[in-house]
Formats: C-alpha cells, sequence, structure tokens
C-alpha cells in the first residue's frame, strides 16, 4: 500500500442526475479496483439514493467514500430538498437547478481543501464547467464526463453551428442533419423546446471548458 502522501486520490463529481451520477459510480468502482482512493462529492438526497451501491462496493474493499455538501435548493428558487434533475417540479425549472450548481464551488472548493489524502485527479461533469478553476486552483488535472454518445453529440453540434431550425417555417418540417456522410431526417419538433436549450447550454459549457489554462491536463471520458 503506498503511503498517504503519494496515494492517488481521484475525485469524482457527477451531475445530480440519474443519467449521470450511476456512470460515474461505476467509474469509481473502476478505479477503486486499480487501488485508487476515490472521493464522490454529491449532496445529502443523493447520497441517501446512491449510498447502498457505494456501501456494496466498500464491503467489497474498495476505497471510496461519499462527501455530502449542501445543495442551495431554496437560494436558487427550488423547493427545499429538490436535489436532483429528476426531483424537479417541473422542467421550467431546471434553469434555478443549473444556477444553483454554480453555488456549491466555494463549498466545494473547501471540501478540496481538506481532502487527505491531497487530490489527485478531478472527474467533473460537462455540465459543471467552474470545476475547470478549481483543478487549476487546486493543480490537479480535470477530466471532462460527458455521457451523452459521440453521435448524439455531433448531431447536436451540426445542427447548432448551422443554425438550420432558423430556416424551418414549421415544428413539423423536416430538415437534414447537416454534414453526415448519410442522410438523417429530423422534424424540427424533435428537436425544439428542452432538448436543444439543453444541446445549447452544453455548448455554452464546452466553451468554458475549452478557455481553461493549457497547463492544466484536461481530458474528456
Amino acid at each position: 500500500m503506498a503511503s498517504q502522501s503519494h496515494q492517488l486520490h481521484f475525485i469524482l463529481f457527477p451531475l445530480m442526475a440519474p443519467g449521470h451520477m450511476i456512470p460515474m459510480i461505476d467509474i469509481a468502482k473502476l478505479l477503486a479496483q486499480r487501488g485508487v482512493v476515490v472521493s464522490i462529492i454529491t449532496t445529502h438526497q443523493n447520497a441517501s439514493r446512491f449510498g447502498s451501491t457505494v456501501a456494496r462496493a466498500v464491503s467489497a474493499g474498495l476505497q471510496i467514500q461519499l462527501v455530502e455538501i449542501r445543495f442551495p435548493s431554496v437560494e436558487a428558487g427550488l423547493p427545499e430538498g429538490c436535489e436532483n434533475l429528476d426531483s424537479l417540479p417541473s422542467l421550467d425549472m431546471a434553469t434555478n437547478f443549473f444556477a444553483a450548481l454554480n453555488l456549491l464551488q466555494k463549498e466545494v472548493e473547501q471540501v478540496f481543501d481538506e481532502m487527505k489524502p491531497r487530490p489527485s485527479c478531478l472527474i467533473s461533469d460537462m455540465g459543471l464547467p467552474w470545476t475547470t478553476q478549481t483543478a487549476e486552483k487546486f493543480h490537479v488535472p480535470r477530466i471532462v464526463f460527458h455521457g451523452t454518445c459521440c453521435f448524439s453529440l455531433l448531431c447536436s453540434h451540426n445542427i447548432m453551428a448551422s443554425q438550420i431550425l432558423d430556416t424551418l417555417n414549421s415544428d413539423s418540417d423536416y430538415f437534414e442533419v447537416p454534414n453526415l456522410p448519410d442522410r438523417i431526417k429530423l422534424r424540427k419538433s424533435q428537436v425544439t423546446g428542452p432538448q436543444i436549450e439543453k444541446v445549447g447550454s452544453l455548448e455554452r459549457c464546452d466553451r468554458s471548458n475549452k478557455s481553461s489554462r493549457k497547463d492544466i491536463n484536461t481530458g474528456v471520458v
């Protein structure tokens, strides 16, 4: 066993949504199986929800822990205890949810400051672009977790970059996804509303991630 000062310690910080947390916990187990100490930062409600999965991994001898932080639901205009995207009363409150995420930086950095052994690497969600600043502050590499498949990302990017939706008159109009080797046609209604707003949000996150300092070894998983 490596001494504590040389023990690799990965901090995982998933977006609070089942489709993001479940694969991040799987990544945590894979890392721990290779002798890495893993800390997963999340909130009380989410720790309760996924705690049994982590507990089974710990009972199997893996060095994984959940580190709880307070989620500022009320400050962001959300109901108390609303700490996961699937617990929102309405998708219209998604903006409030992401505003709450942006309020977590100070507490997360306090967690980093108190961590033993010292953090070696941060794996954080694409939807948490401010964690680039946290990684820079503590001189650790940040790896960006992006759970969406590459094909979906490419289609979303091409639609947004081409602004093809602006050329359509009706939600029932079909269009061909630009710059693909094969023809794929969709209706405007299939990619507008909350879904395209989500894509736009991810594009903004991507720009933020690209603006990070060049001396931080950022990767994508």
